[in-house]
């Protein structure tokens, strides 16, 4: 079956306190080499029939991701 990744991520600008907490705990566990992290969402989708690139970025512009503070990029699997 044909499937596809979308990567969500919060834009550049948008704070993540998520990702400052897993970069807070990493150097509690001893690795003080982390310099940031930056939290996201991974989908898998798997079609019954062929769709384009493009569909499926209408699908997570729609649904899976908030444009007004996140990105997406979307490949085959």
């Amino acid at each position: 079956m044909p499937s596809f990744v979308v990567n969500v991520m919060l834009k550049p600008e948008i704070h993540d306190p998520q990702g400052d907490a897993i970069a807070s705990a990493c150097h509690r566990l001893g690795f003080p080499q982390v310099a940031s992290v930056r939290q996201g969402k991974r989908f898998v989708i798997e079609v019954s029939e062929p769709a384009s690139e493009q569909r499926i970025a209408e699908l997570a512009a729609e649904l899976l991701a908030n444009p007004v503070i996140e990105e997406f990029s979307v490949h085959p699997a």
